[in-house]
């Protein structure tokens, strides 16, 4: 287990999805408790960062190595990397599958533009695992605490203008997202947005992670939506 932040944890399972695409997520169990879902941060072993924000989260911070957790996955459509120029934006604790995003980018010798926001300083993840993957990265806090003063997609939105076939990749919370697809449409710049939802199967039965009118199911259908400029393409493979 690795300490990110004051209330954050990496873990390292005894486990390897080498098949498992940035972005998909796996279904964590602890018996008597609950079962929720956790972004892949990589998958050879397969690495979960955790926030204690709530009563299964808490319970995680408290394991220790060698005791046993059970999950499932790797579950859900994750990104798919295109030709073109990759601005990747994470938002809180979306820098998650981001940040295995990143990882895959610079393996193929891509240039990559991460931009990663937070409130402030505190809750900033990953700054040196970036910085160390050798990516061009801005930094934006809410506070000003460090790096730009401002939005993700204050950061994001002069990149679109200035980079040749720029493409976006994004997690975080869903008012990011938001803002997010609105500039890109606007811009006529595809993007894929990986949206959080609350889940209970993991793999379409329950329904309750829907979202929209037409049903679209994060976590069969995505969790990461394809949106091009000209319309809107949900990812499906």
């Amino acid at each position: 287990m690795e300490e990110e932040n004051y209330r954050t944890k990496t873990f390292t399972l005894d486990i390897s999805w080498p098949e498992a695409y940035p972005g998909q997520f796996l279904m964590a169990w602890l018996p008597g408790l609950d079962e929720k879902p956790l972004s892949l941060l990589d998958s050879d072993p397969v690495r979960i960062t955790v926030a204690a924000v709530g009563r299964f989260s808490k319970a995680m911070h408290r394991l220790s190595p060698g005791d046993r957790i059970w999950v499932r996955g790797p579950l859900g459509h994750g990104f798919v990397l295109e030709p073109g120029s990759p601005i990747m934006a994470a938002g809180g604790y979306g820098v998650s599958p981001i940040a295995f995003l990143a990882r895959r980018a610079r393996e193929t010798g891509r240039k990559v533009w991460v931009v990663v926001g937070a409130r402030g300083r505190r809750e900033l993840l990953f700054l040196e695992r970036f910085a160390g993957l050798g990516v061009n990265l801005i930094v934006t806090t809410e506070d000003g605490s460090i790096g730009e003063k401002g939005l993700v997609t204050d950061a994001v939105s002069p990149l679109l203008a200035r980079l040749d076939v720029p493409r976006v990749y994004a997690c975080g919370p869903n008012g990011m997202l938001e803002a997010l697809r609105e500039l890109c449409v606007e811009s006529g710049v595809p993007c894929q947005l990986s949206w959080e939802a609350y889940m209970r199967c993991g793999f379409g039965v329950c329904g309750s992670c829907a979202r929209g009118e037409d049903g679209w199911l994060a976590c069969k259908d995505g969790p990461v939506e394809r949106i091009e400029p000209v319309g809107r393409n949900r990812l499906l493979r």
